[in-house]
């Protein structure tokens, strides 16, 4: 059963909302456009808060489905860390678009608010306050996935290895931002 939840949720992780959102709004492609990123950001900076918010709703429901079928199955937490996991690397490689996917913060976050919600607003908490601060999303998802082992042992600690392997996924989906931060290169940062 476990097999049949990760497939599925690596699956459903692999369905890109910037993909859907795009068509339906008539906007650019989001691998060709902006920052290259199918994500909210970029969304953002191609059609506004609208294709940014259904983005952001979308992806971040990739997540907690297949989280929530662990709930409602009352499987053990490693079944819950795997399938999120799944969720995850389905939205960062997604089989349906050549394994050129986004960044995970909004799977990370469906994920979160599903297994851990006190963890996943503590670290939206931090997310905000970065980005109103320096006003650059990819340093915000940083910050979080920084504070994220930290916060979730201290809040969900069964959680502890989950938000620490998805922290680190998500710096490594990052390393063209950090790489950015180091160079005169003035692209997208996102």
């Amino acid at each position: 059963m476990l097999l049949v939840l990760m497939l599925g949720s690596y699956l459903l992780g692999s369905t890109m909302g910037a993909y859907w959102v795009s068509r339906w709004l008539n906007l650019p492609d989001p691998w060709c456009h902006g920052s290259g990123n199918p994500g909210a950001t970029n969304m953002h900076r191609l059609g506004g808060w609208m294709a940014a918010v259904l983005t952001l709703v979308w992806d971040a429901s990739k997540g907690a489905i297949g989280i929530a079928l662990t709930l409602w199955l009352q499987m053990e937490t490693y079944a819950q860390i795997f399938t999120a996991v799944a969720a995850v690397l389905g939205h960062m490689y997604p089989v349906f678009h050549h394994f050129k996917g986004g960044k995970g913060v909004a799977t990370v976050l469906g994920c979160g608010l599903v297994l851990a919600p006190l963890t996943t607003l503590g670290l939206t908490l931090v997310w905000l306050l970065l980005l109103a601060w320096k006003r650059v999303s990819a340093l915000a998802s940083l910050g979080a996935a920084c504070c994220a082992p930290w916060l979730s042992w201290w809040l969900n600690p069964d959680y502890t290895i989950l938000f620490s392997v998805l922290a680190l996924f998500i710096v490594f989906r990052h390393r063209q931002n950090i790489n950015a931060c180091f160079s005169d290169n003035n692209g997208y940062l996102d």
